[in-house]
Formats: structure tokens, C-alpha cells, sequence
């Protein structure tokens, strides 16, 4: 899924997010390109090094066969080796160039030449018969020279390096021989061969049956909320509901009875809402995304019912051009119309009849970020629009949008019109970022610079200084006094009708700036801020969070062994503490530098977070102190690991080694026990075996090594042995248990992360697509089915199973949001009971391997 563009400045939306995410397509593309050339071009190179091997060896054998008889037979050159039987008579065509064949070898094939020749190791004797493209995987990583792992060609014809052809009944010969007589399925990704070894207790893998399980997941809680980028998103309903979005869910969060509700119709990100006049309808909009192919999707508005969430109307579906970032209902008329401004270049205004559907007007507005749109309360004829270095007055007559800009004359133009909101008064009063509330009054008509069918227009009539920094969020109170909200100074401030200042606060530095405001009645007030967070409050008690989130990509997640709390890291440095039961931030604490991974202690009592720079602490979670603190390389971490006793520690990192601790005062001393060395690219994920000997782990090149931990770090060769070990927890996202996890048009980088539950039934999987997918475990058949579930708005980095499997955590990455999900249902039987009652005994003969084709890279099994 592609990244989501989000501000990096506090005074402005993103300009350009459609430049970003061309250029962000452009590099992969550009990225890929020079994967499968470097991956050709050391094909090429390892098959003119087979080449010459096999002459040399093809040299010797003759030479042998020619000295040990004397009965010399020539064999024409144009006479297939492997098929000629007949010798030719003494004499004949003597005089010309021929190679010399015993009898004996006049069969030789190229089998038989690499069993004799010694000076050619099995691996390459393995290469020999692949697919054009496919490397064979090494035993000895070490070995591995790095192709292979760029885009694979389509053609399926087996063939050797050599110009002879081998047919494939040979060749799957020698791939039964060499996979311990089918004992293991071959899975290729990218190039590379990933062996994955039959447990011993399924007795006929090709009569596996796939089912999706019997559990599934049903949303939850939604941690966060959108505040950092967000305008005008924080509404306040007569049920005692604050609505407001993060990611693909709009939240309905009763503030007293603390209960969420859900709307969950997007698809993609929500960018905008408003809440009808009757304060029971909602408008929402979103990013418009794109498909796997990367080819946009289409999008709506919705108007929903925010007591039932029942979907009422779909307006404009595929009208609107990349996402919709503003939309307003009329007042005057009692919303019978709607507004929306698309995120095209031109920004588009259209005008919508919201009981029919039906488009009404439409305009260009301006190429400049538009921020906000709103009717005039009192004319519905009259629509604003505000954003950099602008603001316009539209005036609809005959079904025909006219406009008028806004000057600032000797006023100073600010860069961004932030926000604006109409005074009981009919005036105008606009947020810039200078700091100043402008108020803009109705004048007399002039010809000379008016639209046609404007009668008169808004000048500025008065400037007011606010704040220091811009002017995020203005709100009108019934009384009419108004509320404004400052960025740099987070101040919120009461003004009367005439604009004079009558109280203000300030909101604590560690929640942000203010950027919107929502008043709950003309004391209590709901203030969303730019580090996503919500508060409730008043000027004379201050203001709380009910709400709080990260504020940057998240990567590290863990739950507690024991406890229904888990732990959350990410780029923002911020390391938080959630009550999955409570539905609450406990502590949060703010590092040198960002987590990107963390684990539980065994005993409950610390936690150990890996950092960005290859540093790792371990906190204690009552005191949040840090118990413990060390250093391995000089690349983020990117897995940490306890055994299931408490007593190892292993560390992953981008160094390409797993570093392993002993641990010793209940996790408050460590001590470096060894170094795992044998992967040739960066740790991903790894799992303790459940006697704690033992470690898997798999690396950015598609690797799965298996490491003796009790015999000092030592990598295991021989993979056979591992296939019945039992592990205590699987987050391995490639081995023979899992391999049904893997979507058509993945191309082996699509699954961030992965998850098996306590009791062994069920593997949770976060994808690059949104997506988080819950399947049966195990799964080791391609195409497995599962269940697919959708909220997150940009890539999912991880997912975790609570200690009784009860609810699942998943989180994302630029939506900075967590979703708690609840498992519900669920069958009998553990998953070794599953498995092998699943593998048929039947003698019939197996069905053909098949090939699942992902784009240009592939996965396939060679059985």
C-alpha cells in the first residue's frame, strides 16, 4: 500500500501529495530495474562458470574412457550423445575432427559427469536444473554471492546451463534426491529457493485441506486519532458523542460512558467531516487510493446517520479526482445541499442535491491548497473557501458559480487563511498564520472588480492580534462569543462578540498545538491537537486527554505475557504503555531515539526496546526506570526476543547477526552470551523453540536459518532436523506452517509481520495492502483462505495476539493508529490435531505442482 502523505509543517496541508507518491512509484520502479539487472547479470556469470566446469569434467571422463581401452569408437558431432548406440566401424571418417567416446560413455549425459567430477559442489550440480532465473539455495550462506533476488522471467522451460537440453523428468528426479525424497516443498520468491521440510505427522501434503478458521475478528477500540494534519475534524453530537477519525474509521466515542462506536465504510484514508444541521447526519470524504496495480480507485462522499450508521446517500461516486479534503452542508436551506472540494490540481467545487444525489454546479477553484469551505448560515448562495494565500467568495446564481478574492489591501497577505467562521453578526472573521483573526465586513457593490451576478463583497473591516504562530481553529459559541486555538503559543482563547479577549489557557507542550475546537456546551470544551490528541475541559479546571495516539510511524508492538496491557514504539521516540481492558494510555515516555521493535520479559516485570541506532534498553514497566542498557552494531534492531524461560535474550539486527544475552535477576542483568553469524542480509523476524534450545529466524533475503543456542550459537546445516521442532511463539513470516499466507501478487516484501495465537489455531498477518488478514494456522498451502479486515489507511507494520488470545492488536504505519480487535467464535482442537487430520493417507498420485505467478517476481512450490 502506498505511503500516505501527511504535513510536515504546522502551517500547511501537503501541496503536492500526488508529486510525492509519482516520485515515491518512480524509484521503486527505477529500484526494481536495477535488482533484475545486478540479478541477471550474475546469472550470466554463474552459468558461463558452470559452463566451463562441465567441459572440464566432460574432458576428463573422455580422457579416462579413451585410456582405459583401446576399442576407440568416433561419434559424429551431429548424432545426440544420449541416444546413440551403434558404434562406427574402424577407419571410417577417420580424418575428421571427432571426439573420441568408449563405448561406455557414448551415453554420458551431464548427470553422470557431475557425480564423477569432484570439483563440483552439490549446490552448483543443483543449479544446473532450475528454472531460468532460479537460483538454488546454499546450504552455506556464506556461499550465497547475492543473485537472483530480482524479478523473474515468465518461462517456465526447464533448462540447463549448458546448450544440451536435460529433460524435466530427469531433472525432477534429481530434485526428489536432492529434497530427501519429496520430503520438503521448494518456495520461490524473488529468485530465491526457500526449502520448507513435510513434518513427519502429515503423511500426504498434496491432500491438505485449507479452510479459514473458525475464530474471527470484530473492531474493537481505535487508539488515536487524527489531529497533526486534521481541520475542522472534532464534532460534538446531542448523544454525548465526540465523532472524529483516524485512519478508515470514524469514531463515535461517548465521552462518559467511554464506549466507541464505528463508521466503517472508507476504504482509504478519511480526510474530512461535518455534521449536518440537525446534528444527526455526517458527510465524510477520503483519499481516493489506488489497487495493487497502482491504478487510482474510485471514491465518494457519504452521508450517513450517526445514530444508526446506516449509509443514507454515496455522492458523486467516481467524480471526484484523488481524494475529497473539504465538504459543508447549506444551513439556510436546512441542508438540502452539499459542498465538496476535490484534491485534484484545480481543487474542483461542486455542489450536490443531497435528497437526490444529483450535481448542481461545478468550478474550478484555485491550484493552492484549500483548507476550508462553509456556507454563509444565512444564504445559501454564498460559499467561502480559504487556503494559501487566498480566500474566496462564491456566489451561486442560475445554477452557476461566480467568485470574488478576497483583498487584504493595506493589510499584509499572510501565506496560509487557516480557518474562518461567520459571527452571529453576518460578518467574517478568518485565522491566518500571522497570528491575526481578520474581520471582513459586506460592502457596496463595484462593477469594476466584481463577478457577474455578485451585488456587494467582503473587505476587510478589522485585524486582531491572537496569537503567536497562526491561527489554527476559530469556533462561535451561541452566545455569540468566539473561541480561537494558536499553534506556537497552544494557547485557546475567549473573545467577546467585539472581539476582546476574556480568558484564555494554555494546553500542556506535550500534547502540541491546537487545531481544532469543539464546544460541548458554552463552558466544556473538546480541543483536538496537532499530536493527536483529544482534550476535555474547561479555562478554570484545565484540560485532560480522553483520546491519545502516536504521532509517527509505529514498528514496535508486544503484549504482556500475563497482563491485558501492551506496548507500542515507534519513529515520534514516544514508547507507550495500553490497557487493552480499560481502553487507556497508562504511561508513555519519550527516548533519545526512536523504537522500532520490543518483548516482554517471561515474569511480566520488564521490557526490552530495540532502538534505531542499535542501542536496546530494558525498561521496568512500574517505575518506567531503565534497568538495563547496552549496544550491538551500529544499525536499528529490528526483532527482540526472550525465550520461553526467561533466561536468553536474543537481539536481531540490521547487521545481519542475532546477538544472544543471558539474563539473569529477573531480567535486570544482562550478560552477552553469543552471536548468531550466518544470514548474508538483515534480520526480520525470529522465535524461540519451545525447550529454548533452539532459534529460526529469517532475513531480508529470504533466508530461514535454524541456530543450536545451547551449543554456543551454531548454525544448524542440516535444516531436515528442524522440521518436527515444536516454537514457542511463530512470527516467522516465511516456514513450511505459513506458507498459505502469502497473497497472489505479493513480491516477498508485502507481509510486515506476522503472529501465531497462544493456543495454536489461528496466524494473524499485517500486509502492505491495509490489510489485516486472520488465518487458520497451520496453513502451509499457497492460497490459503482466510478472513480480511480493514481499518488501517496505510501499511499494517504488526500485529499481536493479548496472552489469552482474547482480542488481537494491530498497527499501522503512516495512520499511526491502533486497532484493537476481538476474537470471537472459535473451534476445538489444537492445531497438530488439525494438521494431521488434514493429511489424507491416500495413495492416489499427486496432482502436478502448481505455480502461483506474483507480477514479475514469483512464488513457487516445486514438490
Amino acid at each position: 500500500c502506498p505511503e500516505r502523505v501527511y504535513d510536515v509543517s504546522a502551517d500547511s496541508s501537503a501541496e503536492f501529495p500526488d508529486r510525492a507518491s509519482m516520485m515515491e512509484v518512480r524509484l521503486q520502479a527505477q529500484e526494481d530495474e536495477i535488482t533484475l539487472l545486478k540479478s541477471s547479470l550474475a546469472d550470466a556469470l554463474r552459468r558461463l562458470r558452470i559452463h566451463d566446469q562441465v567441459l572440464q569434467l566432460l574432458k576428463q571422463q573422455v580422457i579416462a574412457g579413451s585410456s582405459a581401452s583401446t576399442d576407440i569408437q568416433t561419434v559424429p558431432a551431429t548424432v545426440d550423445k544420449s541416444t546413440q548406440t551403434e558404434s562406427t566401424p574402424s577407419g571410417q571418417d577417420s580424418a575428421q575432427d571427432r571426439v573420441p567416446l568408449h563405448g561406455r560413455v557414448q551415453s554420458l549425459q551431464l548427470e553422470d559427469a557431475l557425480v564423477e567430477g569432484p570439483s563440483v559442489s552439490e549446490g552448483n550440480r543443483a543449479k544446473l536444473h532450475r528454472v531460468p532465473g532460479m537460483e538454488e539455495e546454499d546450504e552455506e550462506p556464506e556461499e550465497d554471492e547475492g543473485g537472483g533476488r530480482g524479478e523473474q522471467e515468465k518461462d517456465l522451460t526447464w533448462a540447463s546451463s549448458v546448450e544440451e537440453p536435460i529433460q524435466p523428468t530427469t531433472i525432477r528426479g534429481l530434485q526428489r534426491e536432492d529434497l530427501l525424497d519429496g520430503q520438503s516443498i521448494k518456495m520461490f520468491i524473488r529468485g530465491r529457493p526457500i526449502t520448507m521440510y513435510i513434518p513427519s505427522n502429515i503423511q500426504n501434503y498434496d491432500e491438505l485441506k485449507m479452510e479459514p478458521p473458525s475464530e474471527r475478528l470484530e473492531l474493537d477500540w481505535v487508539y488515536g486519532y487524527r489531529g497533526r494534519d486534521g481541520r475542522a475534524n472534532l464534532y460534538f453530537l446531542p448523544t454525548g458523542e465526540a465523532v472524529y477519525f483516524i485512519a478508515c474509521v470514524i469514531v463515535l466515542y461517548h465521552i462518559n460512558n467511554r464506549t466507541q462506536r464505528h463508521y466503517r465504510k472508507h476504504t482509504d484514508c478519511v480526510r474530512c467531516l461535518t455534521l449536518h444541521p440537525d446534528k444527526v447526519r455526517v458527510a465524510s470524504g477520503q483519499t481516493a487510493g489506488v489497487d495493487k496495480d497502482g491504478k487510482p480507485l474510485q471514491l465518494c462522499v457519504y452521508i450517513w446517520d450517526s445514530t444508526t450508521l446506516v449509509t443514507l446517500q454515496q455522492i458523486g461516486p467516481g467524480t471526484f479526482q484523488r481524494g475529497v479534503g473539504s465538504v459543508a452542508f447549506s444551513f439556510a436551506d436546512a441542508g438540502s445541499f452539499l459542498c465538496v472540494i476535490d484534491d485534484s490540481n484545480d481543487h474542483m467545487l461542486s455542489l450536490w442535491d443531497c435528497t437526490k444525489g444529483t450535481k448542481h454546479a461545478e468550478i474550478k477553484t484555485t491550484n493552492e491548497a484549500v483548507f476550508a469551505v462553509e456556507f454563509n448560515p444565512r444564504d445559501s448562495t454564498n460559499i467561502i473557501t480559504c487556503g494559501k494565500s487566498h480566500v474566496y467568495f462564491w456566489t451561486l446564481s442560475g445554477g452557476q458559480l461566480t467568485k470574488k478574492q478576497g483583498i487584504f489591501g493595506k493589510y499584509k497577505k499572510p501565506k496560509f487563511i487557516q480557518c474562518f467562521v461567520f459571527s452571529l453578526t453576518g460578518d467574517v472573521l478568518t485565522g491566518d498564520s500571522e497570528g491575526n483573526i481578520m474581520t471582513w465586513g459586506k460592502s457596496a457593490a463595484d462593477i469594476k472588480t466584481l463577478g457577474k451576478g455578485a451585488k456587494e463583497t467582503y473587505q476587510i473591516m478589522r485585524q486582531t492580534k491572537a496569537h503567536e504562530g497562526s491561527v489554527f481553529t476559530l469556533c462561535t459559541l451561541q452566545g455569540g462569543g468566539l473561541l480561537s486555538g494558536g499553534g506556537k503559543d497552544r494557547k485557546i482563547i475567549r473573545w467577546s462578540a467585539d472581539l476582546a479577549p476574556e480568558r484564555e489557557c494554555e494546553i500542556p507542550e506535550k500534547f502540541g498545538a491546537v487545531r481544532t475546537i469543539a464546544a460541548m456546551d458554552e463552558e466544556e470544551l473538546l480541543v483536538g491537537t496537532t499530536r493527536n490528541a483529544i482534550l476535555r475541559g474547561t479555562f478554570s479546571d484545565g484540560f485532560v486527554a480522553i483520546v491519545q495516539g502516536h504521532v509517527d510511524e509505529m514498528w514496535g508492538l508486544a503484549t504482556h505475557p500475563s497482563q491485558n496491557i501492551f506496548l507500542t514504539c515507534g519513529h515520534d521516540r514516544q514508547v507507550c504503555l495500553w490497557n487493552t481492558e480499560e481502553h487507556k494510555l497508562d504511561w508513555c515516555i519519550t527516548l533519545e531515539e526512536y523504537g522500532l521493535c520490543a518483548g516482554f520479559c517471561p515474569n511480566g516485570s520488564v521490557v526490552s526496546v530495540g532502538l534505531s541506532t542499535g542501542r536496546w534498553m530494558v525498561l521496568d514497566l512500574l517505575t518506567r526506570e531503565v534497568v538495563s542498557e547496552s549496544t550491538d552494531g551500529n544499525e536499528q534492531l529490528s526483532v527482540m526476543r526472550y525465550s520461553p524461560d526467561g533466561s536468553f535474550l536474543a537481539v536481531g539486527s540490521h547487521d545481519n547477526f542475532i546477538y544472544i544475552y543471558s539474563v539473569t535477576e529477573s531480567g535486570r542483568r544482562y550478560t552477552r552470551f553469543g552471536k548468531c553469524n550466518g544470514h548474508s542480509s538483515f534480520i526480520t523476524h525470529l522465535d524461540w523453540s519451545k525447550d529454548g534450545k533452539y532459534i529460526m529466524s529469517n532475513s531480508g533475503d529470504y533466508e530461514i536459518l535454524y541456530w543450536d543456542i545451547a551449543a554456543g550459537c551454531k548454525l544448524l546445516r542440516n535444516r531436515f532436523e528442524s522440521k518436527d521442532r515444536e516454537w514457542a511463539s511463530y512470527t516467522c513470516v516465511l516456514g513450511f506452517h505459513v506458507m498459505g499466507v502469502w497473497l497472489e501478487g505479493s513480491d516477498g516484501t508485502d507481509i510486515n509481520a506476522l503472529c501465531r495465537s497462544h493456543n495454536e489455531k489461528m496466524v494473524a498477518v499485517a500486509d502492505d495492502f491495509c490489510k489485516v488478514h486472520l488465518f487458520q494456522y497451520p496453513c502451509p498451502k499457497l492460497k490459503a483462505p482466510s478472513h480480511k479486515y480493514e481499518g488501517h489507511g496505510s501499511h499494517v507494520t504488526n500485529v499481536c495476539f493479548t496472552h489469552s488470545d482474547s482480542h488481537l492488536l494491530s498497527i499501522g504505519g503512516k495512520d499511526t493508529c491502533i486497532l484493537q480487535w476481538k476474537v470471537i467464535g472459535g473451534g476445538v482442537g489444537n492445531s497438530r490435531e488439525r494438521l494431521a487430520s488434514a493429511s489424507s493417507t491416500s495413495t492416489s498420485s499427486p496432482e502436478p505442482a502448481t505455480s502461483t505467478w506474483f507480477k514479475v517476481e514469483n512464488i513457487k512450490l516445486i514438490e
